[in-house]
């Protein structure tokens, strides 16, 4: 049985993409070569390490164990190899970063974007992913998401600035409404209702003088996208709960009401989390140093 490092990193490709294009694109070959590849990969173990239908492709049992035993060694060689970027003038390299839709509009990709301008050599690969992921296994090197609720084996790191949220609705909304003066109130009023990834609903925080209030708003309409939210509530459809900064403008035109400001602090906003290894990437040091320094807004 000959297997070599060319068909695990062929293996892992696939496995971490689930998809047989995908994974094509990362290696530089063709979708019909990589099959290939892993059909000849799976004859030589005698072991099926993927079922693959025509429309998608998962781990097998076996194709699982092998793919939780050997990722922290291939992680640990490229740890080992970006370490030598120590050596050079400048970090190089990839680094792959997973993130929330709205983490990565509001704070990721403007500092991305002033980062590869100071960092030419390096490049970056932005997934954006609204449930958590488990980021050794996924071949990710960092995330971002909203607040310090994060694995007990990751280090989290505050970027970007302090974040508020905002209640708001459109003027006609209010037409024959009274305003929320409390966020008691909002359960007598239509809201827009965001469901996580986990099917969870998310609730409304609200504090003030050190009164702490969730609520499990209500309302006819379920998204799971903010700015879906941001659009329903100009057209009138309902209470929208969103961050601040993706309605001052609309506020600031009147085409957005905003109520129960005086219930909504401001909160440490958003961080980046990465596994706690010995050897930090070179890249990863640089972008970790640039991101605490970074000035957005």
């Amino acid at each position: 049985m000959l297997i070599n490092p060319a068909d695990l990193t062929t293996f892992l490709a696939i496995a971490r993409h689930k998809s047989f294009r995908a994974a094509a694109a990362e290696l530089g070959v063709t979708a019909s070569a990589l099959s290939h590849s892993l059909r000849n990969i799976e004859e030589r173990l005698d072991v099926r390490l993927f079922n693959r239908t025509t429309r998608s492709v998962a781990l097998t049992e076996a194709g699982e164990r092998l793919f939780t035993r050997i990722t922290p060694a291939f992680r640990d060689i490229t740890d080992a190899l970006d370490d030598l970027n120590t050596f050079r003038g400048k970090p190089v390299g990839t680094l792959r970063f997973n993130s929330a839709k709205q983490s990565a509009q509001l704070v990721l990709l403007p500092i991305v974007t002033q980062f590869l301008r100071a960092y030419p050599d390096i490049k970056i690969e932005l997934t954006t992913d609204d449930a958590l992921v488990d980021m050794v296994s996924g071949g990710y090197d960092a995330g971002v998401r909203f607040g310090e609720t994060i694995a007990a084996d990751m280090i989290a790191v505050p970027i970007g600035p302090r974040h508020r949220f905002a209640v708001v609705g459109s003027p006609g909304y209010f037409k024959d409404r009274k305003k929320p003066v409390t966020p008691h109130d909002l359960s007598k009023l239509p809201c827009i209702r965001f469901r996580f990834a986990s099917g969870n609903f998310y609730r409304w925080e609200f504090e003030r003088g050190g009164m702490e209030v969730e609520i499990e708003a209500d309302g006819p309409l379920t998204l799971t996208d903010q700015d879906l939210m941001l659009q329903a509530a100009l057209d009138g459809t309902g209470l929208a709960y969103v961050f601040e900064q993706q309605a001052k403008e609309l506020i600031k035109q009147k085409k957005l009401v905003r109520v129960l400001e005086d219930w909504c602090p401001a909160y440490p906003g958003f961080f980046l989390y990465y596994p706690s290894r010995r050897q930090l990437p070179a890249a990863l040091r640089a972008f970790i140093d640039f991101a605490r320094e970074a000035k957005l807004g």
